[in-house]
Order: structure tokens, then C-alpha cells, then sequence
């Protein structure tokens, strides 16, 4: 479990300093960020492909035709994630951003008992009823819907229950999703190369390397992860996920100083309230379920 443990830290830590990396490209359109990133990733999943001489069992796991359009689904949903949080690190959104995945696991749990007909207890159902007030009190503050919270909380939320669905191995998954956006992402950094809109004279040594780098910065946590979880209880991941949105919001206030008022406040307490008991009721229920299976 220790190995475990480590490797969960590191998923959280690394998508919790993202906000670092992306800021680097900021100059940068996001979509010609995302379209590098969908590149890059995917040529690092070949390499681990090859490495792992496992592009038979790729082959077996995409020959159904459920698999081919579950695969597609995901692709698209972590593609349009990747794109909104992109540009919310380039117009300094990095807060709103964080509140997206703070509300991520309630989002999951709606999903659970939507599409997976999973029941709610009393206090999940107060938790994803507060977690409603805390944004409806944020829509009302701002004065705008937090558009971006919610994409990215149902995208990723979305993308966790088409991973549920599949019968794919994480690596085999990943690399389908590259390879559907390999086309599109290629296609688009040709066009950019041959009109100009993106002029290679005007990129810094930096963002070159950070754009040929973001294959590893996206594959890296996303392959941690999918190895923790089968090594950590799933109580224990519950807890960890908040490091990410905790270490997100921290730099976007005290690191970037992006604007935080009062009223702001309030509906991130009302949400983290939500989170509390959240978090508290999975951790005595999994006590519950230790202490009977003994």
C-alpha cells in the first residue's frame, strides 16, 4: 500500500501544481497548446505501447464495436476538459478552475445514481444538495453562471463514468483517446504551420519545451493514478483528490492574486461543507464495512 500511497500523492501533487505549467504557456493560443498536448501525449503512450509490446492486446481490447464508441465519447469529453482548463490558466481562472474539481466527486456521485442506478445515503444527499446551493450562491455573487467549474466538473465526471463503462486497461484507454485526437490535433498544428497564425519565431525556447513536455506532464499522473487505485482504498483516494483542487486554489489566490471577496467565500465554505460530509460518510462507512468483514 505504501507504493500505492506514493503514487497517489504524486498524481494529486502533479495536477495540483498544474496551474505552473500551463501559466508557462499563456502567450499561447490554448487550442494550439491543447492540440500539442494531445500529440505529445500520445506519443509518449506509443512509446509505452512499444516498450510494453502490448499493441496486440491494444488491438483485442478496441476490436468491439462498444469499445470503439465508448472510447470516442471519452475522447471527446477529456479533450473539451483539457481546452476549457488550458484557457482558464491563460485569463488567470485558475480559482474558478479549482472549484470545478472540488465539485468533481459530487458530480460523480449524481452520475453514480443517475446511470449506474447506485443509492445515495441521507448524507451524500445533503452534501450534493449543498454542493447545488454553494453554486447557485456563487451565480449569484459573480453575477454569471461559473460556466467553467461546471465544465470541467462534468466533463471529468462524465469521463470517470465512460472509464467505469469500458473494459479497457487505463493505458489501453488512454492511448485510444490519443489516437482519436492524433488526426484532429495534427491536422490543426499543420494548418497553424502553414498560415503563419502560429509563428514558430515568436515562441520562447521555454514554451517549446514545455509544449513537447506536456505529453509526459498529462500521461505521468493519469498512469500513477490508474496504478494507486489498485493499490489504495478507495476511502483513501476520496481523501487525496482534494489535494489537486486544494493546491490549485492556493495559487490562484496567494500565488497569482486573482481576485477573492467575500461573497466568493462564502459559497466555497458552502461547498467545502458539502465536501466535509461528503468525505466524513465515505470514511465511516468504509470503517463500518472493515470492522464487519472481520
Amino acid at each position: 500500500m505504501n507504493k500505492g500511497l506514493i503514487q497517489a500523492v504524486g498524481a494529486y501533487t502533479i495536477w495540483g501544481i498544474s496551474p505552473v505549467f500551463w501559466k508557462g504557456l499563456s502567450e499561447i493560443p490554448a487550442m494550439y497548446s491543447l492540440a500539442h498536448r494531445m500529440f505529445w501525449t500520445f506519443v509518449v503512450m506509443a512509446l509505452l505501447q512499444t516498450l510494453r509490446h502490448s499493441w496486440p492486446r491494444f488491438r483485442e481490447q478496441n476490436s468491439s464495436k462498444r469499445s470503439r464508441i465508448i472510447t470516442i465519447i471519452s475522447a471527446l469529453l477529456i479533450g473539451t476538459n483539457w481546452l476549457v482548463w488550458v484557457w482558464a490558466m491563460n485569463v488567470d481562472r485558475v480559482v474558478e478552475g479549482s472549484l470545478g474539481y472540488f465539485i468533481n466527486p459530487l458530480v460523480s456521485v449524481f452520475l453514480g445514481v443517475v446511470f449506474l442506478g447506485e443509492s445515495l445515503r441521507r448524507r451524500q444527499w445533503l452534501a450534493v444538495s449543498l454542493a447545488a446551493i454553494g453554486v447557485i450562491w456563487l451565480t449569484i455573487s459573480v453575477g454569471s453562471l461559473p460556466w467553467v467549474s461546471l465544465v470541467l466538473a462534468g466533463t471529468f465526471g462524465l469521463y470517470g463514468l465512460s472509464k467505469k463503462l469500458t473494459e479497457q486497461t487505463p493505458i489501453n484507454g488512454l492511448t485510444s483517446e490519443m489516437l482519436i485526437m492524433l488526426l484532429p490535433a495534427f491536422t490543426y498544428l499543420l494548418i497553424c504551420t502553414f498560415n503563419g497564425s502560429q509563428n514558430s519565431d515568436e515562441t520562447s525556447s521555454l514554451e517549446v519545451i514545455l509544449l513537447i513536455t506536456s505529453g509526459c506532464f498529462t500521461a505521468a499522473p493519469l498512469l500513477l493514478f490508474a496504478n494507486a487505485v489498485k493499490e489504495v482504498p478507495l476511502s483513501v483516494i476520496g481523501l487525496l483528490q482534494f489535494l489537486a483542487p486544494t493546491a490549485q486554489f492556493l495559487l490562484g489566490v496567494l500565488a497569482y492574486d486573482e481576485p477573492f471577496d467575500m461573497m466568493q467565500l462564502v459559497g466555497f465554505i458552502i461547498i467545502w461543507s458539502a465536501l466535509i460530509i461528503f468525505v466524513t460518510d465515505n470514511f465511516r462507512s468504509s470503517k463500518a464495512l472493515n470492522v464487519n468483514s472481520k
